[in-house]
Order: C-alpha cells, then structure tokens, then sequence
C-alpha cells in the first residue's frame, strides 16, 4: 500500500499545550491512525489498518494535547504494549506528533508500556524499530531477528512487508 504524504495530515497542535493521558478508547482509532499514517507515508514506520486498530485498542497508551493559543487539541502521541505470550510482549505503534516531537513524550510512552509490563510481571519486551537509537537510549538492545520468539513471525506474516522485511529487532529484559 502506497500512502501520498498529500492525503495524510495532523491537526495543528501547538507545542506549548497542556498534555494529559489516558488509555485508548475507541473514539481514538481515527486520530492513530491518522498520526501512524503520517509518520508511515514518510517511511519511518509501518502503517496498521483500522480493523487493526479496533482489534488491539486496548493496548494503546495515549498523550492528548489540549487547545491551546488557538490550536485545536488533538493526538500528540501514542504507543501499545501488545502481548504475544506469556514471556514476551511487543512495543508497538510507537507516533509522536511533529509539533510535540523534543518533549520526551515518546520515552514517557515507552515507560507507560514498561511499567504496564512489569505489572503483570512479563519478563520481556521487544520492537520492530527504524529508530534504533531511540529504543537504545529507552534500555533495548538490537538482536539478530532469527532469535525472536515464534509466535512475533505468525503476527509479521500478515504484513505487507512480510519477505521484505528491513525493521530492526529490539529486545529489553525486564528482571
């Protein structure tokens, strides 16, 4: 699937406003998949349907902007914490907003999911990344992918770029 960077837009946010935060309902799909779709059509993730979205909402940790100085409010970043099997869970869906983008959002959201981890004592996590040094300075380590657990391929044979596959594997230990 080929998105124009033309048909995918973000409301204005404005960098200054108030944050809070909150799990994903369902009301939200539509503003994530905006966002994953913005950052999709620029190469620097993979897109997630809908139907996807509606499927595992319940993994999504979200950050909402406020309206601020005239700027509507809206989606200033997302992340979920997808289980995969007893001992290991995914972080996925990792979007920050441009304007929001310097703020920490993206490591804060990456420790909600951590934190939701450690809850329910699961051991590990794992990422499919194109920002490596992003997930390294959250404590992941890059791993050879013929490592990953068997039950990551049978959710990667559903994607688009199943054969061609050029995302980087990131592991993080728990305990």
């Amino acid at each position: 699937m080929t998105l124009s960077l033309d048909s995918i837009a973000v409301p204005d946010l404005h960098p200054d406003s108030p944050l809070s935060t909150r799990k994903a309902r369902l009301s939200d799909i539509e503003a994530i998949h905006e966002l994953i779709g913005y950052w999709a059509a620029r190469g620097l993730m993979l897109v997630r349907s809908r139907a996807l979205l509606a499927e595992t909402i319940r993994d999504f940790h979200l950050y909402l902007a406020e309206p601020h100085a005239g700027h509507p409010g809206g989606l200033a970043g997302v992340c979920g914490l997808h289980m995969l099997a007893p001992d290991l869970a995914e972080v996925r869906g990792l979007a920050i907003h441009p304007a929001m983008q310097g703020r920490g959002l993206g490591k804060k959201l990456v420790e909600a999911c951590e934190q939701e981890a450690r809850e329910i004592a699961l051991p590990a996590l794992f990422a499919w990344t194109y920002q490596q040094g992003f997930f390294e300075k959250c404590g992941f380590v890059r791993i050879d992918k013929t490592n990953l657990h068997p039950k990551v391929w049978s959710e990667c044979q559903r994607c688009a770029f199943f054969e061609n596959c050029n995302e980087i594997a990131m592991f993080r230990e728990l305990v």
